[in-house]
């Protein structure tokens, strides 16, 4: 089975301190589904037309679970401190096999 990751892309933060609670939330709810955290930053350089976005990415077992991470109630909790405060661009993704 091919792992599953789960990308987001922050388009702005107009609330660092509802980011940062979100965060306090959302990371042991997404270890707690089994992911880890691959990527966690900025770029170091954008080509080609890219955006300079902060890049996360957390790889899964498999997509589904990384999707089922997203929808369990710990993680909607982590999601409701972030409401308002970011723009996001999220996807989950299956592995190459």
């Amino acid at each position: 089975m091919a792992r599953g990751y789960w990308i987001t892309l922050y388009r702005s933060v107009s609330k660092p301190e509802a980011l940062a609670e979100y965060a306090r939330l959302a990371t042991p709810a997404i270890q707690a589904g089994g992911g880890r955290f691959l990527v966690r930053g900025m770029p170091t350089q954008v080509v080609e037309g890219g955006i300079n976005d902060r890049t996360i990415v957390i790889e899964f077992e498999s997509v589904e679970k990384a999707i089922a991470t997203y929808h369990s109630p710990a993680y909607q909790a982590a999601l409701k401190a972030l409401k308002g405060a970011a723009e996001r661009d999220m996807r989950f993704v299956e592995g190459a096999s």
